[in-house]
């Protein structure tokens, strides 16, 4: 996960209202397959030989995961074909494994400017695989168009030292909503970026945010993402009209932020 922007506590600390806590519940390691049941469809997104995401599938080919794991340390955009997502990976073992085609980072992301409340709204890429994996072997999820305070989620995530399999918070909170960014108290760290916040929609689980970043130094932990729908509409749209060798991206350069990888990693800034 990469770091916030310096100057995220002078840009948002007047957007993003500290609000009180709930109490929330511990890391789940899903380490057997049967803990695993119905979460296949999230996995590590690696990033070259040191650095890795998290993605969750959303169709059989396309993989969503934050923008800023798409750009190097400098701010440059990888090579798809450095990326590798697999699916459901624990201690060695996958569901799936497939490499990325291309990929396509949101319109207006500019990793130039870190950990912007603009950039917090935009830092979702998608990623397209170069095979498919079959919904039979790997479900994907649905996103969820809501979203209140209060409400309710959960998150399942690979981490710095929670890198082998996914962990599994089973209940944290909602805690405040504006102009399409969300605040919640769950339980992040370095590699969470892009792992998906999911809420109940009857009997099944839906997608109703990305992690981009947050706290977790505190007592009271802080992790931010976005409202996905109009963003992940746009991304599938621009994918369709590519040419299938092109990588959709603005090619920004990012200076001075962190590489997001799984050496130097992220650590957020307290807001």
């Amino acid at each position: 996960m990469r770091g916030l922007h310096s100057l995220l506590p002078l840009v948002l600390v007047a957007l993003f209202p500290v609000c009180a806590m709930a109490q929330t519940s511990s890391l789940i390691r899903l380490t057997d397959r049967d803990d695993l049941f119905g979460w296949e469809a999230v996995g590590r997104v690696d990033i070259g030989k040191d650095g890795f995401c998290t993605g969750v599938l959303i169709a059989p080919d396309q993989v969503l995961t934050a923008a800023h794991c798409v750009y190097d340390q400098h701010g440059a955009p990888v090579e798809a074909a450095t990326l590798r997502f697999r699916a459901g990976l624990r201690d060695g073992v996958v569901i799936a494994e497939r490499g990325v085609a291309r990929y396509a980072a949101a319109t207006g992301y500019d990793p130039r400017d870190g950990m912007s409340a603009e950039n917090v709204r935009r830092d979702v890429a998608l990623l397209e695989l170069a095979e498919p994996i079959q919904s039979a072997v790997a479900a994907p999820f649905r996103l969820h168009g809501g979203g209140t305070s209060g409400q309710r989620v959960s998150v399942v995530s690979y981490g710095a030292n929670r890198d082998k399999a996914p962990s599994w918070q089973r209940d944290c909170g909602l805690t405040w909503r504006h102009e399409g960014i969300m605040q919640f108290d769950c339980n992040v760290i370095f590699g969470s970026s892009g792992a998906p916040v999911f809420a109940r929609d009857g009997t099944r689980a839906r997608i109703l945010s990305l992690i981009s970043g947050g706290n977790w130094d505190t007592e009271d932990k802080v992790a931010y993402g976005m409202d996905l729908p109009s963003v992940v509409d746009d991304l599938k749209r621009r994918l369709r009209a590519a040419p299938s060798t092109t990588t959709v991206n603005k090619g920004f350069r990012r200076v001075g932020v962190g590489s997001g990888r799984r050496a130097s990693g992220a650590k957020f800034a307290k807001p």
